[in-house]
């Protein structure tokens, strides 16, 4: 009985042997590929330039608070806004407005659009790395390489999703308020950001409440279908990576197996 029980595991581990290796030799590879359809899916989305797509798409938006509170008109090119009229009103001189504007001769550039992009350039070239020629051999070689593309796309949602947060004089003193024509009180800042699927405008308004610095702010926002569209595939592709990852962890277990060594007896279990 117990020659038995011991040949049933042998048996066991075995056929887990070549399935492991058959998952190394195909299935990785096959997922891969369509990883990769996904992400380059995801490239052609982006209004840069990436893979095969032209990029310097243009599109208007018109982002307002109302009554009259916030507004800015503008248009996105790329990763820059080209053109914009902003007008809004003071906290503490509500009647009047403010105006400032953006033209073609000093854009303001949307750093996180080439970050996003950038993270996403580099999880398909970790993919292109293993192209159908390149041998897997350990359930650890394959983890290393979708530990690196997860990590990849982790970092380019994360670069739409949360924006960097700065200090409001930071923000007055940023290279992006050149862009701002006539200039603004020093007082004064607007800052323009993604976050999610929106495009938001903020302005900023320092205030010296009784030797104390604080700030009023207000925002507009819009919805812009290409971000959604990045996130969605973006998230696709970190749900593909996951299911593989979760998968070959499984032989992972198994620290003996590596490809060529289907010996029942090398077997650990």
């Amino acid at each position: 009985m117990k020659m038995l029980v011991v040949d049933t595991e042998r048996e066991e581990a075995l056929n887990l042997q070549i399935e492991f290796e058959w998952v190394l030799r195909q299935e990785v590879h096959a997922i891969l590929k369509q990883l990769r359809t996904i992400l380059v899916e995801c490239a052609h989305r982006f209004p840069v330039p990436l893979y095969d797509n032209e990029g310097k798409k243009t599109e208007k938006f018109i982002l307002s608070v109302s009554p009259d509170q916030l507004k800015a008109v503008l248009t996105l090119t790329g990763d820059a806004i080209t053109q914009a009229d902003i007008s809004f009103k003071l906290c503490k001189a509500p009647s009047q407005t403010q105006r400032t504007s953006i033209t073609h001769d000093s854009p303001w550039k949307l750093q996180q659009v080439q970050d996003a992009a950038n993270h996403l350039q580099t999880a398909i070239n970790h993919i292109d790395d293993v192209d159908d020629s390149y041998h897997f051999k350990t359930s650890d070689e394959v983890l290393h390489v979708i530990g690196n593309i997860l990590d990849a796309l982790q970092r380019g949602r994360n670069s739409l999703l949360v924006p960097k947060k700065k200090p409001i004089e930071e923000l007055i003193k940023g290279r992006n308020m050149k862009s701002l024509v006539p200039n603004l009180p020093e007082d004064l800042a607007v800052s323009f950001y993604l976050q999610s699927h929106k495009l938001i405008i903020a302005v900023y308004q320092l205030l010296n409440n009784q030797g104390t610095m604080q700030f009023d702010s207000r925002q507009a926002e819009i919805g812009v279908q290409w971000l959604s569209d990045v996130l969605l595939l973006l998230m696709n592709g970190q749900k593909l990576c996951q299911q593989l990852k979760d998968k070959i962890s499984v032989f992972s277990v198994y620290k003996d197996f590596t490809v060529g060594s289907r010996s029942p007896s090398a077997l650990s279990y």
